[in-house]
This record gives C-alpha cells, structure tokens and sequence, in this order.
C-alpha cells in the first residue's frame, strides 16, 4: 500500500472545474435570504428553551447571558473558516470537500463519515426530542397517544404507579419520513417550508423577549455573575466559561449552510453571508431571550426545572404562551431535521462523485434533481435510529462529531493558507493563524468535556468507516 495515495488531494481548480452531467448536476436555487435563514433553521431547535435555564441553575446565573456570547464568539471562529472555504470551494461536501482540498483522500472520507455522526445521528436525536414535545402539545388537549409507541424499547415512564415500557418512537419516525419526502420534492420547496417555520419560531421568541421585558424584576440580577462556590464550574466567571461549554451546542447546525453551496446562486458572495449573517442573528436573540428569562424568574428556581421556559412565563398574565412555545419548539426542530437531513444528503452525494460510496448516493431524480435514493435511504436509516435507540446516547455522538468536524476546518485554512496564499477567496478569514487556532482550541475544550463513553463511540464509529473505505472506497476512487 502506498502511503502517498492516502493523502492524495485534489487541487481547488479541479473541484471548481467538475462539471457533472444534467443527471447529476444540483439545482441553483438558493439566495443569501434563504441561505440565512436555512442556517437560522438549523440552529435555533429546543437548546434555546432548555439549555438557557440548565446553563444559568447550575454555573452561570443571570451571566448566562455572557456565556452565550462566549460560545458565540466560539462559533464565530469556526463559522469565519467554513465562510473562507465556502467562498473558495462552492460545492456540496462542506467539510468533506474542504478536508480532500487541503489534507487528501484519507482525512476527507474520515470527516465525511464523521459528519453522519453530526448530520443524520443529530437528526434521530432531535426526532425523539420532536416526539416528545408533541407528547406534550397533546396533553393540552386531553389527546392520550399510547405512551409506549412515544418512546423507544429502552425507555420507560411510570403512570399512575404503573410503569410503562416503550416499543416504538412512531411520531419520531413519522416527522422524519416527512422531511425526507418534503427534501425529494427539491431544494427550493424545501428553503420555502423552511422559511415558513423560521418565521413562526423566531416571532414567538421575539414576542417572548418583548411581552416579557415589562415583567422583568431587577433583583433576580443580584449579583449578575454569583460567588463561586469553591468548584471550578460551579458560578464566578470560571462557572461563566464552564455555562458557555454548555449552551455552545445550541449553536450546532450553522455549518449545515455549507453543504447547500452547490445550490446557492451566487455561493462566493451569499456562502459567508449565510453562515456569518445566521450566526450573528441567533447570538442577538439567544443572548436577549437568557436576559428576559432569568430577569422574570430567579435563576435558583430552574434546578432540575425541564420546562424552564414555562416555570418564567408564570410570572406574566400571557399563561397562554406555555402552548405557543410548544408549537414553537415543534416548528423549530422540523427545520432542523429538514437541514440536517439536506446536510446529511450533500456530504454523501460529493462522496458518491468521488468513487468513495456506491452511485446510488449521487443518483438525482430525473425531475426534482435532489439525491432522492439517498434521502430514501437516510429517512430509513435515521427512522430506525430515532426509533429504537434512546435519546441519550445519539445526542452526545451528534455533539462530538460535530465538534470534530469544526477541527478540521480550522486546521484545513492554516494548511491552505500555507500551501496556496493566492488563490482567489472571495471572502478572507481575519486574523490568521489567530482564529483558526482559537476555533481549534475551543472545540478540542469541548470534546475534551464529553463523556468518556462518548469518545468509545466514536473510536467504534471510525472504526467502521474505516473498513468501509479500505474495502470499497480507496478502490473505487476516481483520483
């Protein structure tokens, strides 16, 4: 075995110059508009009505709102890269198509089989939160679905004194099939849903943070950052950074915008529009929705509170909003699923043209022009995840693969900078080598936070993929 041949790479001109066939040739449909809010679609899901009250009980206080600026300007040093790349490799793949650019074949497929972890496990683990939510919207109005098609074989609740054990999550099942038919139809049919459910999810957090600022009591603010309690994560602005590690998953999903590059109209300018423009809008409202959230309720009173954002409505006459953002939350995590899966699709897709995957995943529909054997495949494959595996376990994979990917990125602008300092770049990340190595230092903190049993996972993650690769993918690949 040639050990070159792992990392060969392909130069940027050849990526830009591929030209597929009609038969295999993406769609152009999306504006800067829709790149936005297909980004503001993936990132805002439940985190922010969950992770806000768990962030600020247990390290932050009311600075939870200083975390998330943190965690922001985390992500900003991620999202900066993945703008650089996208304005210089406008294709589907994101960090797959950066990583065979910058660091070959071998790392490429290694962040390709890793974005399932993010794309399609993180779908899964937001259709067995989807399910659950629904559960809920169902009890304002005295629906009773049978608990034990909600949850998977490995979950159970007890019912007045009656423990019941699940069998199936069907309405997991259910909401993911509907994506997935909805992401076959095309792209641009998809952007317009998604769209429409940005614009419900966003007005109820606007109206949460306006209706409920005059209702805010300045004394829950006291003290802004509370004393340390002697351990390191536990509130003082060591408590601030742990808060930050914290809610920083509820910025997952912005990167999902890059892998929709082949469909942009304009992707040198609307790329980074898309990814920087939906980061900073969800910073401003995630950071105003935590002031007016603690300001309305002591951040004492969220310990162990899994409603958080109801426990604050209580102090408002709107009681009526519990409902409303429940159907927010619903919304907001069907635009999620939808990216993810569109995400998922696109990574496979450039894998696929490259001989790494089996035709079947760059196959596009002789009408729609979306990988509609792909989708197909991955509505059955995230369906029975979402199914039968407990939410726990794919929400902890989707966050370190996710974390992993970012890495890449980071160290993929330092190699190009190196290796081709002239190349055109419709968009320039600032501040190099600063950036990218503060992008790799946050995320490498993060993993580093992560359950141990997470890092097992994905060890046994990569070890399959790697099997795959050397069976089928290094003798198939078309360099």
């Amino acid at each position: 075995m040639n050990k070159k041949d792992l990392f060969r790479t392909k130069s940027i001109e050849d990526i830009i110059k591929e030209s597929p066939d009609d038969s295999h040739k993406l769609k152009r449909t999306l504006g800067s508009f829709n790149l936005v809010t297909l980004g503001i679609g993936a990132i805002i899901g439940a985190g922010i009505f969950s992770l806000t009250g768990l962030a600020a009980a247990n390290y932050s206080g009311p600075a939870v709102t200083i975390s998330f600026i943190i965690a922001g300007i985390g992500c900003a040093f991620a999202g900066l890269c993945y703008a650089e790349f996208a304005s210089m490799l406008p294709k589907a793949g994101s960090a797959y198509t950066y990583s065979f650019a910058t660091m070959g074949e071998f790392i490429a497929w290694i962040i390709g089989w890793d974005l399932v972890l993010e794309y399609a496990v993180g779908a899964a683990t937001v259709a067995i939160s989807w399910s659950r939510y629904l559960s809920k919207l169902f009890h304002f109005y005295n629906i009773n679905f049978p608990a034990q098609l909600m949850m998977s074989p490995f979950e159970s609740i007890t019912v007045d004194g009656e423990v019941i054990h699940g069998i199936i999550n069907l309405p997991a099942v259910f909401i993911t099939v509907l994506m997935s038919l909805i992401l076959i139809r095309g792209t641009q049919e998809s952007a317009k849903l998604n769209n429409i459910i940005v614009a419900l999810k966003v007005t109820v957090v606007l109206a949460f943070i306006i209706l409920g600022w005059s209702y805010i009591n300045p004394d829950n603010y006291v003290p802004y950052i509370p004393e340390n309690t002697g351990k390191f994560e536990n509130f003082g602005w060591t408590g601030v950074f742990t808060g930050a590690a914290v809610v920083f998953f509820a910025f997952i999903g912005f990167d999902a915008v890059s892998t929709a590059a082949q469909e942009a109209k304009n992707p040198q300018k609307d790329m980074p529009w898309g990814i920087l423009g939906s980061l900073a809008i969800c910073t401003i409202l995630y950071v105003l929705f935590a002031h007016v959230m603690t300001g309305l309720e002591s951040y004492k009173a969220f310990a162990g509170e899994a409603a958080p954002v109801a426990r604050a409505i209580e102090n408002t006459p709107y009681k009526f909003f519990q409902q409303l953002i429940i159907i927010a939350i619903l919304a907001g995590y069907c635009s999620v699923i939808l990216v993810l899966l569109l995400g998922q699709s696109r990574v496979f897709y450039s894998m696929s043209r490259d001989g790494l995957l089996p035709p079947i995943f760059s196959s596009l529909h002789p009408k729609f022009k979306t990988p509609w054997k792909s989708n197909i495949l991955f509505a059955i494959f995230v369906g029975l995840f979402a199914a039968f595996v407990p939410v726990t376990v794919v929400g902890e994979m989707t966050s370190i693969g996710t974390l992993f990917a970012f890495i890449l990125v980071c160290i993929g602008v330092l190699i190009l900078r190196k290796k081709r300092p002239d190349a055109p770049r419709a968009f320039r990340t600032p501040w190099v080598p600063f950036v990218p190595v503060m992008g790799i230092g946050v995320c490498l903190y993060m993993m580093y936070a992560l359950p141990v049993d997470t890092w097992i996972r994905l060890v046994i993650w990569m070890a399959i993929g790697l099997v795959i690769y050397f069976i089928y993918g290094r003798k198939h690949s078309k360099i």
